[in-house]
Formats: structure tokens, C-alpha cells, sequence
């Protein structure tokens, strides 16, 4: 968790630092182009400082009140840095058409070009590190603080050509023009952090998830796993949340069936990309499972395997044994 907040608070003084020079970059231009820019890395400090918040308080131990801990506060983070975002579009889009029909005279458009493109440089280098570092630490706040630094960068690029165009092409309409076009963009890359953030608090199945999962049980299933499904996934910050049901022979004792949902928990903890709670129900198998059933010298089998029966998206979220259509 300290790595976490050193990321955020290395992203929190860099935005700060870069904001105040886009902000010059206005005053030398007085360019609406360059203010899309400069607004757009207000939301940048206001974003880093709340995940800097969220990841402290995700990092809190679970307590009475939260018993899966506080990891959904990173979804939240997203939602305010994307509503944040779109605000800011928003604001663009509206100021770039007022001054499509009032066009003011622009400055120095080339020492305003050279100030966001190093500001875009510096984003572009921090946005791709910390969206490796958010993968690595199975943090969305920090990988989306990172996407929307990549963003900005996108927007940089297209600011010192643009602002070159400006400065080559004698229509006063450009800058506006070009300014609303980048608010529509800003607009668009807001929306889809708020769209994955409320998928995140109404715990949407992250299918990239949930099949790399099932990929490492088709892997490493022992024959003893008779089925597993009504499998359902949910990411609780850093965390991953597991409920699923385990089909076991029947003659299996608690000492046994203990130490089968064992391995299961030990195996996704060991394999998988990201921490894992498991709960796990447990289901004794039933005469007609025999027939997709590996379960060798089984003393009750009552007809023999005659088909293997893979573990897919479909049969393992289902709340049914994988006979039961």
C-alpha cells in the first residue's frame, strides 16, 4: 500500500507542477485551445488528490461495518475523476462554440506549442508507468489516474499541431474549431471511466477475470473436482471475492472435503494475478455426474465416464451441476 500512495503522490506534485505551466501557456497565447489544456489539468490535481485519499482509506483494515474491507472506494475514485473529466469537456465544448462566433486574436502560438508539448511528454512518460504499476498492484485507481494522464498527453499532441496549424493558417475560427473538437474527446474518455466505475459498485462480472480463472482450473483440476459452478466473482479494490459451489465424491469425509476447497483456494492464490477470498460450497456428487466424472476405483460409480466435460464461462456460472440443463 506505501508503493500505492508514493505513485499518487508523485502524480499529485507532477499535476500540480504541470498545471501551473499550462496556465502560463495560456496567459502567453490567450488561446482557447491551450485553456482546454490547462482546465482539463485542474481535474488532473483534483483527481490525483482524492485517489490519493482513496487508496488510504482502501487500505484500511476490514472492520465490523465493512467486512470485505474498503476496496470499493477505488471504483468511487474513478467515478468522481471521470465525472470531473466530462465536467471539463463540457465546459470546453460550450466555451469553444461561444468563440466560434466571437473569435479573439491568439499569441505566440509557437512558445505555447513547445510548454504543452514537454507537459504532454512528461504525462505521456507518468501515465504509462503508472498504468503498468495500477496492472501490477491490481489497482484501478492508479491505472485510471494513468489512463487520464494518457489522455492528456493525446490531447497535448493534438494541441502543438493544431496550434501550429494556427499559426500557419489565417482563420481566426481554428483555434475555437479545434478547441471543441478536443472537448468532445475529453467528454468521451470521461463517460468510460464513469461507465467502468459503476460497473465496479454494481459488481459487473469482470469476465477477463473470471476467465483467466477458469483457464488455470482446466489447467490444474484434480480429478476429485467433480464440477464447479454458480461461480460468482467480485473485485472489492485489490481484492478479488470468490463464491462458487464444488461437486466432491460423496463418501469423502470433512477432513477430506477441508482439504480439497483448500487446494482450490491455494491454487487461484498461487496462479492468479490478484489476491483471492474464497467461499466455498460444497456439493456431494450424485449418480449422474458418473458419466463426466474422472474419480478413479470410485466405490459407487454407477456407469462409466464418457465424457470429458470442459470448464467453460457457461457451465461453471451456472447455478446447476454441470447434468442439469
Amino acid at each position: 500500500m506505501k508503493e500505492k500512495r508514493n505513485i499518487i503522490v508523485i502524480a499529485l506534485i507532477v499535476s500540480i507542477v504541470l498545471m501551473l505551466a499550462k496556465f502560463s501557456a495560456y496567459f502567453i497565447t490567450f488561446s482557447n485551445f491551450v485553456l482546454t489544456d490547462a482546465a482539463e489539468s485542474i481535474v488532473n490535481v483534483l483527481a490525483s488528490a482524492f485517489a490519493f485519499y482513496s487508496i488510504y482509506l482502501a487500505s484500511q483494515p476490514r472492520d465490523i461495518n465493512h467486512p470485505y474491507g474498503h476496496g470499493k472506494v477505488e471504483f468511487f475514485s474513478v467515478f468522481i475523476e471521470g465525472t470531473l473529466i466530462s465536467i471539463a469537456g463540457i465546459i470546453i465544448v460550450l466555451k469553444g462554440t461561444y468563440n466560434l462566433f466571437y473569435p479573439h486574436e491568439v499569441h505566440k502560438v509557437i512558445t505555447g506549442a513547445i510548454i504543452i508539448g514537454v507537459t504532454g511528454a512528461v504525462n505521456g512518460g507518468l501515465g504509462y508507468y503508472m498504468i503498468s504499476k495500477g496492472k501490477t498492484l491490481n489497482s484501478i485507481t492508479i491505472e485510471a489516474d494513468g489512463r487520464h494522464l494518457i489522455t492528456d498527453m493525446v490531447t497535448s499532441s493534438g494541441l502543438v499541431v493544431g496550434l501550429v496549424l494556427i499559426h500557419f493558417l489565417p482563420y481566426m475560427w481554428l483555434d475555437s474549431g479545434l478547441s471543441v473538437l478536443v472537448g468532445v474527446y475529453i467528454v468521451i474518455t470521461g463517460y468510460k471511466l464513469v461507465r467502468k466505475s459503476v460497473g465496479g459498485l454494481m459488481d459487473e462480472a469482470d469476465f477477463t477475470i473470471v476467465q483467466d480463472l477458469i483457464r488455470i482450473l482446466n489447467e490444474q483440476r484434480k480429478v476429485e473436482w467433480i464440477d464447479v459452478h454458480n461461480l460468482r466473482a467480485q473485485k472489492y479494490g485489490h481484492e478479488l471475492h470468490i463464491d462458487c459451489h464444488l461437486t466432491l465424491p460423496n463418501y469423502f469425509d470433512l477432513n477430506r472435503v477441508h482439504d480439497e476447497v483448500h487446494l482450490v483456494d491455494e491454487l487461484i492464490n498461487k496462479e492468479a494475478k490478484i489476491k483471492t477470498e474464497f467461499f466455498i460450497h460444497t456439493d456431494p456428487c450424485l449418480p449422474d455426474c458418473c458419466y463426466y466424472c474422472s474419480m478413479p476405483n470410485c466405490p459407487i460409480r454407477s456407469e462409466p465416464k464418457r465424457e470429458y466435460m470442459e470448464w467453460t464461462m457457461a457451465n461453471i456460472t451456472r447455478n446447476k451441476k454441470h447434468f442439469e440443463q
